[in-house]
Parts: C-alpha cells; sequence; structure tokens
C-alpha cells in the first residue's frame, strides 16, 4: 500500500464545529468541503484538497475538543490485532465508511490517541504544501518505548536524538528517508497526558499566530525558531483543540 505509515487524515472533535470551521478557515486559509452522504461531517481542504474534517463531539462525551491523525495501513483489522499485541488498546474497533474506506481508533502503549485508516484518503508524498499538515510530535512518557510500538506497527525509522538538555532527548523519526516527526518525554512540569500534536504549515508562523488572537486562540509556546531552519508555535483554538503551526526559515 503507498500510504503504508503516512499520516493520511486528521480529524477535528470539537464542542462548536461550526465556530472551528470559522477559525481555522482564516488562520490555516483552508477551505470546507461537505461530506458526501454525512451531513454531520465537514471536510478540511487545502489548495482545494480535502485533508481532514470536522465533527460536533456527542452530549455527554468526555475528552476535550482534540485532534487526531489517521495513519494508512493495508488492513485495518490487522493493525488492530498488532496494536493490542504490542501493548496497546482500542477504542473504536474496524468500522466501515461506505463509499471511503475502513478505520479503527486506538492507543499506544502509553495512552496517545492515534488512528489507522484503509482506503482513499488525502496527503501525497514528498514536501507539505502551505495548509497541509507538516510535522507530528508525540508527547510522551517514555520515548524509546513509544518509538518501538510505532516502528513494529509501520515501519517508520529512527532518523536521530537531539539532546535538548533540561527537557531531555528529542527523538526524529523517519518514513521512507524522509523525516515526519519527533517524540519526546513529558517533564513534570507539563501536566498533561500522552498525546499526538500535529503541525500546520504556514507561510509564516509569526503572520499566523496574528490571526489565532485576533480570531479567539490563544498562543501557548512561540513562535520560535528551531533548529533546521524551521519556525514554530503552539496554539489552542476557541473551543480548547491543541494544534501547532510551522513555517520553514529563510
Amino acid at each position: 500500500m503507498a500510504d503504508a505509515g503516512k499520516f493520511v487524515w486528521f480529524d477535528l472533535r470539537t464542542s462548536d464545529d461550526k465556530g472551528a470551521q470559522a477559525f481555522y478557515t482564516k488562520v490555516a486559509n483552508w477551505g470546507t468541503q461537505p461530506m458526501p452522504g454525512m451531513p454531520s461531517y465537514v471536510m478540511w481542504t487545502a489548495n482545494g484538497q480535502p485533508l481532514g474534517g470536522v465533527m460536533k463531539q456527542e452530549p455527554g462525551e468526555q475528552a476535550p475538543p482534540h485532534w487526531i491523525g489517521y495513519i494508512g495501513v493495508s488492513d485495518v483489522d490487522a493493525a488492530v490485532k498488532k496494536t493490542q499485541s504490542l501493548g496497546g488498546g482500542v477504542i473504536v474497533p474496524g468500522t466501515d465508511i461506505p463509499n471511503v474506506g475502513r478505520f479503527a481508533i486506538l492507543t499506544d502503549p502509553q495512552g496517545a490517541v492515534f488512528a489507522v485508516f484503509s482506503g482513499a484518503a488525502g496527503g501525497h508524498e514528498g514536501e507539505p504544501a502551505i495548509g497541509e499538515f507538516s510535522w507530528h510530535e508525540l508527547a510522551t512518557t517514555d520515548y524509546k518505548k513509544a518509538f518501538e510500538f510505532y516502528s513494529a506497527l509501520f515501519g517508520w525509522d529512527k532518523q536521530a536524538e537531539k539532546d535538548m538538555g533540561p527537557m531531555g532527548v528529542y527523538f526524529l523519526f523517519a518514513r521512507n528517508g524522509r523525516e515526519t516527526g519527533g517524540i519526546y518525554n513529558i517533564t513534570p512540569d507539563m501536566k498533561m497526558p500522552p498525546n499526538w500534536m500535529q503541525y500546520v504549515k504556514v507561510d509564516s508562523v509569526d503572520a499566523a499566530v496574528e490571526r489565532v488572537t485576533a480570531n479567539g486562540g490563544k498562543v501557548l509556546n512561540g513562535p520560535m525558531d528551531v533548529p533546521g531552519g524551521s519556525r514554530i508555535a503552539q496554539c489552542l483554538d476557541p473551543q480548547g483543540g491543541v494544534f501547532a503551526l510551522h513555517s520553514k526559515g529563510a
């Protein structure tokens, strides 16, 4: 499968889907497009191509608004079984989306949530374009064991380990030779459970954070330069969903 091990889709589950659409269309310059046959689901588009979607959370849903990344697999049910054999868990078992594909929502052994998907989805090989998700970052309790899990499940490769001093090690992973994301250990002062954070590529992080605050969001960290010539900021949307912004340096 060409998409195996690649982040292929990104869903936002939120308390206010209309408010989220108003926010992200301004901040990320995304478009929106209804999903045929699913009136409660609206797709995000970048450069005219779908890359994910947004759904209103069910009444009584315990989780705060959140993004979830879907990773391509050739066989969803086999991936679910392998996840369990590697110490992960199942939130939503293999489920068909008519005329689209099959998915499951899972947890890794440390508790971070992710999804797997088989079927036609967004994304392409190579450098992400402006408006697409460009980096995938896992905060966890044991970066070495977390990488062992994802490497066994998706075939990801170790790229490098960067010593960040008091913040510990930042572990870089790659897919098909291309650097894809990072993993680091949560420090005691961070007060958060293991989680994935998704970065959206923008033309300018500094301009984008102005759009974040102007439209009711908050900047949690940054903007700041990071090794490799990129600039990033981590943000909160008006409903409480966490996301990040990324732009290439000069």
